[in-house]
């Protein structure tokens, strides 16, 4: 039970820390790169669409 516990937390920690250093790295990149911003939100928002429609999808069988 520690073990799998501890290999969790680990996971969960080593997962934060990549996601924050990503962030930051996007970030640093997007500040002056209109067509990187406008090609991410592109992104992002089909993205968005493909979870509603899943979400959508999954609730209707249930």
């Amino acid at each position: 039970m520690f073990r799998s516990t501890a290999s969790m937390m680990r996971g969960i920690g080593l997962g934060v820390a990549v996601g924050v250093a990503a962030a930051v790295f996007a970030g640093k990149a997007m500040e002056n790169d209109h067509r990187l911003r406008r090609r991410a939100n592109r992104a992002k928002s089909a993205v968005t669409g493909l979870m509603d429609e899943v979400g959508h999808a999954v609730g209707a069988r249930m």
